[in-house]
C-alpha cells in the first residue's frame, strides 16, 4: 500500500533451516560488521537481498520513506539467530549513499532491548557506534564509540537509582517532560520526598520508578534531553521548590490521567507541561482528571508559529480554568519568532528567549522558546504560594494575570491578558 510518506512491506516467511554460518556465536559488532560488508555498497537496498546475504536472517519488514524520490530512507528489518533482530537504514540522494546506520536489538528473556548501533559514511566506512549497557537494576549508560566498534570516546548516563537525601520542604511543583538529571547536584537536594526518605516522581515513559531524562521517540540512540534544561530554570528562578520530575508518557498519552492523580497524591500543587500534541483524543483522559484536582497546569503553547485558536495544539488550547497557557517572547514583548500564540487559547506571554540554563551534563548553555516560558511562570506561580499558601488553583492564576500588562509591540492582541516583563519582579 503506497501513502504520502511511507511504503511499507511486510514479507512472511516460512521458517527454514539455519545455515551453519549462521550458528556461530557472534556478538553485535560481528552482525553489523557482517551486514556491512554484505549489504553497505548496494546501489539499492532490499529486504529480498539482505535476507540473502545475511546469514540465518529473516526478513520482517521493508520500508521506504519517502515512497519516491531524490532524497530517500530504506530501511529494512530482519530477526537473527536467538530472536536478535537487525535493522539495516541506506540514506541516499539521487542513488547515492550519504549514510548507512547497522542497528542490533539483544532478545533478554522475553524484551527486545537496542544493544549497538554504527554509523557508516558513503564510502561505507564505520565512522561511529553507540552502545547502550546496563549495570545492575536502575543503572543504564550510553557509550559513544570510535569506529572500531570498540574504542571508547564517551559516556552518558541513560538511567540512574535515586540520590539519597532528605526533603526540602517548600511548594511542591511536578515538572511533566523528557525526564530529569537527578543526579546533577543542582537537583539532588530539591527533590520531593515521602516520608521514608524515596523521591516523589514516576517515568510514565518506560512505567518504571527512574524518570531520568531521555526522549527516545527518535531512537533509543539518540535521545533527546529536554526536562532537565527546563528544570534548571525553574530551579534558579524558585530555589525554594520541592521539584516532583515526571517523564511524560509518548508512548500513550492515555497515561496521563494516572500522572495526573499521582501527581495529586504527591501533593503537586503546580503542575509544569511544557509539551503537547496536535491531537485532542490524546488529553481527554487528562482534562477529565486535571478539572477534579486544585492542580495548576501550566502548559506551553509550543513553537510551530501557529495561531493555535486556527490550529489547536493540545492541551493549551482546552477551555480548562485550571489551565495556564504561556507562550514566549523576546525581551520587549514582542511575541518570539517560531512561537505560537492565540488571542483566546494563550493566555500571557513571558520573555524567554536566550535563557541560561543547565544541560543534562550539568555544562551552561542558552535556550528559548516557549517550553522556557513555562519554568518561569510556574517559578512566578511557585513563589506567590510560598507567601500565601492558602490559594487555589483558579486563585492562583488570578493572581498571575493580574501582573500582565498589554505589550508596546503587540497591540494586536497576540494572546489574551498582555505579558510579564520580568517575572522576577516580586
Amino acid at each position: 500500500m503506497r501513502s504520502l510518506f511511507c511504503l511499507a512491506i511486510s514479507v512472511l516467511l516460512t521458517a527454514v533451516p539455519l545455515p551453519a554460518a549462521a550458528q556461530q556465536d557472534l556478538d553485535a559488532a560481528d552482525w553489523l560488521r557482517l551486514a556491512a560488508k554484505a549489504m553497505c555498497d548496494r546501489n539499492d537496498l532490499t529486504g529480498i537481498e539482505a535476507q540473502l546475504e545475511i546469514p540465518g536472517s529473516w526478513l520482517l519488514e521493508e520500508s521506504r520513506f519517502p515512497p519516491e524520490g531524490a532524497a530517500r530512507r530504506i530501511m529494512v528489518r530482519l530477526v537473527l539467530p536467538g530472536a536478535h533482530e537487525l535493522v539495516l537504514e541506506r540514506r541516499q540522494v539521487n542513488g547515492r549513499l550519504r549514510q548507512f546506520r547497522l542497528s542490533f536489538f539483544e532478545q533478554t528473556g522475553s524484551t527486545l532491548e537496542p544493544s549497538l548501533q554504527a554509523m557508516l559514511d558513503g564510502s561505507c566506512q564505520f565512522q561511529s557506534a553507540r552502545k547502550i549497557r546496563s549495570e545492575g537494576e536502575a543503572w543504564r549508560y550510553l557509550d559513544q564509540l570510535e569506529g572500531d566498534l570498540e574504542t571508547l570516546r564517551w559516556t552518558e548516563t541513560l538511567q540512574a537509582p535515586w540520590p539519597s537525601g532528605t526533603d526540602p520542604g517548600g511548594v511542591s511543583v511536578g515538572l511533566v517532560d523528557s525526564g530529569l538529571a537527578y543526579d546533577l547536584p543542582l537537583f539532588r537536594d530539591q527533590l520531593a520526598r515521602d516520608e521514608t526518605g524515596n523521591p516523589l516522581g514516576h517515568d510514565y515513559w518506560d512505567m518504571d520508578p527512574w524518570p531520568y531524562d531521555g526522549d527516545t521517540s527518535r531512537g533509543p540512540f539518540f535521545p533527546i534531553r529536554h526536562g532537565t534544561a527546563v528544570a534548571s530554570v525553574l530551579m534558579r528562578e524558585a530555589p525554594a521548590v520541592a521539584l516532583v520530575p515526571y517523564r511524560y508518557p509518548r508512548p500513550d498519552l492515555n497515561r496521563m490521567a494516572d500522572l495526573v492523580e499521582r501527581a495529586a497524591q504527591d501533593g503537586v500543587r503546580i503542575l509544569a507541561m511544557p509539551l503537547g500534541s496536535r491531537n485532542a483524543a490524546d488529553w481527554a483522559a487528562f482534562v477529565k482528571v486535571l478539572e477534579h484536582h486544585d492542580i495548576l497546569a501550566i502548559v506551553s503553547a509550543g513553537n510551530d508559529g501557529h495561531d493555535i485558536d486556527r490550529t489547536p495544539v493540545y492541551p493549551a488550547a482546552f477551555d480548562l480554568e485550571n489551565i495556564l497557557t504561556v507562550t514566549s517572547s523576546d525581551a520587549f514583548g514582542k511575541l518570539a519568532p517560531g512561537s505560537n500564540w492565540g488571542r483566546e487559547s494563550v493566555d500571557i506571554m513571558l520573555p524567554a528567549e536566550n535563557v541560561k540554563v543547565t544541560d543534562f551534563r550539568g555544562a551552561a548553555g542558552v535556550a528559548s522558546g516557549s517550553s522556557y516560558a513555562v519554568p518561569l511562570l510556574a517559578a512566578l506561580a511557585a513563589r506567590i504560594l510560598e507567601k500565601d499558601p492558602d490559594l487555589t488553583a483558579l486563585e492562583l492564576k488570578s493572581q498571575i494575570l493580574k501582573r500582565a500588562s498589554q505589550s508596546p509591540f503587540e497591540r494586536n492582541g497576540v494572546v489574551a491578558n498582555g505579558w510579564i516583563p520580568d517575572p522576577l519582579a516580586d
